[in-house]
């Protein structure tokens, strides 16, 4: 069966509040957090209760967690503790290239075989854009390494890019993002598009703001995102509202379809009063795939 991941809501690892809320909510996938929204200090307690999350959960295929960074020691104690309950898949923050997909691929192999889940079973989403160095990367998701099977995902974030850099300020005094911050984003499409995953768009700060959300989440879906990050709950439902094919999408891309069907091995057609190409028909074929699958 296909999950959808059109929404991916952050919980804290360390609130059994937050983090049932998220799971028994309407996000596609319930990303439980031991990164950014955990203390250090709690760590170790939040480790606990993801697991536990985890074991009593129906349906865990949809319960992804984001770990620390590989760089630091807590990656290793993180997987340790939530891997053998069998987690649907892994979000791996500060990815600097396809060297820490397959590191953090043979760490799960070890802990796959020795838990008797299927090899290959945890999937992978990464962060690829919040180092300076992981802006140079980005291309490399697409070549051949080891665990490129697992890779689902790719997202872009700001914050800790901003840290990175820096710099005081991420947007304009019209809201919209600086040049470097919108140059992660580009990357960041243009490399999952690459690879042939998905991609993620980052998160929105301002969560009581479900207006702005609804418009940024169409206008980067229009752009070739496929998802975005949620840090509230009250945020999923514009998303999968954004990134849910509507009616007239669908009815429009099934006659650009039965257009082209009607004439066989025609390169160019008219429809509406324009000419829709080959191109036309791809993006169709893509939307009523992703409609179908939803």
């Amino acid at each position: 069966m296909t999950i959808k991941m059109r929404s991916w809501l952050f919980a804290p690892g360390d609130s059994d509040k937050k983090m049932s809320k998220a799971i028994g909510g309407d996000a596609d996938i319930a990303l439980l957090d031991l990164e950014d929204s955990v203390s250090p200090q709690n760590k170790p307690q939040a480790r606990e209760m993801v697991a536990a999350q985890l074991k009593e959960a129906d349906d865990r295929a949809r319960i992804w967690v984001r770990i620390n960074p590989l760089t630091t020691p807590d990656a290793v104690v993180d997987l340790a503790a939530v891997i053998p309950e069998a987690p649907g898949g892994l979000f791996l923050p500060k990815a600097e290239g396809k060297a820490d997909i397959a590191q953090l691929h043979h760490y799960l192999t070890a802990l796959e075989a020795a838990h008797g889940l299927q090899l290959g079973s945890t999937k992978i989403a990464a962060l690829i854009t919040e180092t300076a160095a992981a802006m140079y990367a980005t291309r490399e998701y697409a070549e051949d390494y080891p665990g490129r099977e697992r890779l689902v995902g790719l997202s872009w974030g700001a914050e800790d890019l901003s840290s990175a850099l820096g710099a005081r300020e991420q947007r304009g005094a019209d809201g919209e993002y600086a040049h470097v911050y919108e140059l992660a984003r580009s990357l960041c499409l243009l490399a999952a598009v690459n690879a042939g995953v998905m991609p993620i768009e980052t998160v929105q700060p301002e969560f009581r703001d479900l207006d702005a959300l609804a418009s940024r989440a169409k206008s980067v879906r229009a752009a070739g995102f496929r998802a975005m990050l949620a840090i509230h709950p009250a945020q999923v439902e514009p998303i999968n509202t954004a990134f849910t094919p509507s009616e007239d999408e669908i009815a429009h891309a099934r006659a650009i379809v039965q257009a082209f069907a009607d004439n066989p091995g025609a390169g160019v057609v008219a429809m509406d009063g324009a000419m829709v190409d080959r191109p036309h028909l791809a993006l169709a074929e893509r939307l009523l795939a992703e409609a179908d699958a939803g």
